[in-house]
C-alpha cells in the first residue's frame, strides 16, 4: 500500500491503537480519532511510544457529530472506520445509543467520504451479525441475525455503508473480524475477563456460559487483515471476514487459561453474565476462504502465542491495574 493519508476512528480504542500503530510503521501520515472527554485522555493511544504517536495527529470529538466527521475527514485518502459501541449487555440497556453511535456514526463517515471523495473507504462490521451459525464455516453470505441491540445495530450499519457503495459508488469495503483479542482488549471481553481475575489471585472465575464457539483472531493478526484488505482494489464494495477458520469453546479457553497461571483456580457460573437464551450466539466458526483468496492473509499467531502474549502484558502493574477484575463489567 503507497504511503497516503489516513484516518482512523476509534484510534483510541482496541483495534484501532493497534491499528494506528501499524500505519505509522508503515510510514503513513495518520489522523488519529479518538472520543472527547475532560479527561484529556486519547484511550489506549495514551500506552503507545510517546515517540511514535507524534508522528501521528490526535484529533478529540464524537462520531455521531457530523460536523466534526466532516472535518476530520477533509484532505484524507483513505479512512477506517473503527468507532463503535461494542459490549453486547450494555445493549440491552441503552439500545438508543447504539443506533447513534453505530448507524449514525457510520452515516456520517458515509456522508464525509462522498463529499471529499476520499480514495477508498474500510467500515468496521461484526461477526455478531451472523447470529448463531446456520452453516460453518460461516461465509460473507450467511443469512444476519440481530441477536442483540447491538448485532441488530452493525446489521444497520453494514446495509447502509453497502447502500452507499451502491448509489453514491463509494469505494468501501465492509470488513468483518471474528473475535479479536489480546493487549488492549474491553474489560467487558471474555478473555481479559478470565485473565485479569486470575493475576487478581481469585480462585473462583465467575463466568457466563461456558458452551457457546468462537473463533478467535490474535489482534496483531486482525490489523494485518485491515491493512491487506485496504490494498485490494478488488475487495471494493465487498464484506469480507477476517477468521481463523476455526472455533474453540469458552469453557475451553478459560481452561487453558486456568492451566498457564493458577490450576488451582476453577470456574463459577455467575447468572447476570449470561446472556437471554434467544440472544446467545452459539456458535461462531467464520471462512477464511475470500480473504485468502483475494489477499493471501492468513493468521499467523496461534492461539497459545496470543494467549501467552496476552498474559505477559496484562502481568505489568501499570496494565492490569487498568481493569476492575472484581466488578463484572457489561
Amino acid at each position: 500500500m503507497k504511503k497516503q493519508k489516513i484516518l482512523v476512528t476509534g484510534a483510541d480504542g482496541f483495534i484501532g491503537s493497534h491499528l494506528v500503530e501499524r500505519l505509522i510503521a508503515d510510514g503513513h501520515k495518520v489522523r488519529a480519532f479518538t472520543y472527547y472527554n475532560s479527561f484529556n485522555s486519547w484511550g489506549w493511544l495514551d500506552t503507545i511510544d510517546s515517540e511514535t504517536l507524534k508522528s501521528a495527529e490526535i484529533v478529540q470529538g464524537d462520531i455521531r457529530d457530523s460536523f466534526f466527521v466532516e472535518n476530520a475527514s477533509e484532505g484524507m485518502e483513505m479512512i477506517f472506520h473503527l468507532a463503535a459501541l461494542i459490549s453486547i449487555p450494555y445493549s440491552y440497556h441503552s439500545p438508543e445509543s447504539y443506533i447513534d453511535t453505530n448507524i449514525k456514526g457510520t452515516l456520517n463517515i458515509l456522508q464525509s467520504a462522498r463529499k471529499h471523495k476520499t480514495g477508498r473507504v474500510l467500515i468496521t462490521s461484526t461477526s455478531e451479525v451472523y447470529g448463531t451459525a446456520k452453516y460453518v464455516p460461516i461465509d460473507e453470505i450467511h443469512p444476519r441475525q440481530g441477536q442483540s441491540p447491538y448485532s441488530a445495530s452493525k446489521i444497520g450499519a453494514d446495509y447502509l455503508s453497502d447502500s452507499f457503495y451502491r448509489s453514491f459508488n463509494i469505494p468501501l469495503t465492509i470488513v468483518r473480524p471474528f473475535n479479536t483479542y489480546g493487549p488492549r482488549q474491553s474489560a467487558r471481553a471474555v478473555i481479559p475477563t478470565i485473565i485479569t481475575q486470575l493475576l487478581s489471585g481469585s480462585r473462583e472465575i465467575k463466568l457466563g456460559s461456558l458452551h457457546p464457539t468462537r473463533d478467535l483472531v490474535y489482534v496483531k493478526d486482525t490489523v494485518e487483515g485491515f491493512v491487506k484488505i485496504s490494498g485490494c482494489e478488488k475487495l471494493i464494495g465487498e464484506e469480507v471476514n477476517i477468521a481463523t477458520n476455526s472455533e474453540i469453546s469458552v469453557g475451553n479457553v478459560a481452561d487453558r487459561l486456568i492451566r498457564m497461571i493458577n490450576p488451582e483456580a476453577r470456574i463459577i457460573s455467575d447468572d447476570i453474565r449470561k446472556r437471554p437464551e434467544n440472544s446467545e450466539v452459539e456458535r461462531l466458526f467464520g471462512s477464511d476462504e475470500k480473504i485468502k483468496k483475494f489477499t493471501g492473509w492468513k493468521n499467523k499467531y496461534t492461539l497459545e502465542e496470543g494467549l501467552k502474549e496476552t498474559i505477559s502484558w496484562l502481568k505489568i502493574p501499570e496494565n492490569l491495574k487498568r481493569y476492575k477484575s472484581e466488578i463484572y463489567n457489561y
